[in-house]
């Protein structure tokens, strides 16, 4: 879908079809996979490209807050601006780091390693629906036959993940 207003084509293109619940876990956890997003890509400004899911929060609390990326670099994950994160009124703003590098992950393959990268926590009151918005360049939306690794692929945001903090 193209969005065009008073006759100027504009190249933000919007996929919000698959958008769909995701339910909290047992044990508490949330896990925002970036392929079951819906997509906002803005082709003006790729920094404004944007994800955003649907989460019902069953156990609210303080959550920490992460983000997966898939890396051929785990000392620099090349991300040019900050990444930022909305949950309610709290917005999480980070340059992603190589915070945790998970080894034998099976949510990648060669050439690629998975780093965990800590955006900071966010406080859930109430259970309910949520909205969570993720805003990053490196929010690109990938069709599911493309398994060619180009130059320009050093980096892939996988997922958002929200795990509850313990006293």
């Amino acid at each position: 879908m193209i969005i065009c207003s008073c006759g100027h084509t504009d190249s933000t293109q919007v996929r919000k079809d698959t958008k769909k619940k995701t339910l909290q876990q047992k044990d508490g956890s949330g896990s925002l996979i970036l392929n079951k997003a819906a997509f906002y890509r803005d082709g003006i400004n790729p920094s404004n490209n944007t994800a955003e899911w649907d989460m019902v929060i069953s156990k609210p609390g303080r959550f920490k807050v992460w983000i997966t990326s898939a890396t051929k670099d785990t000392t620099d994950l090349k991300y040019a601006n900050a990444v930022r994160i909305s949950i309610l009124d709290d917005v999480l703003e980070v340059i992603p780091g190589c915070d945790k590098i998970v080894r034998n992950s099976i949510d990648v393959h060669y050439p690629y390693f998975r780093v965990d990268s800590y955006m900071g926590s966010i406080y859930i009151a109430e259970p309910g629906e949520y909205n969570i918005q993720l805003i990053s360049e490196k929010v690109i939306m990938e069709k599911p036959e493309s398994k060619n690794v180009t130059v320009t692929d050093d980096t892939k945001l996988m997922s958002v993940i929200l795990t509850p903090m313990t006293n």
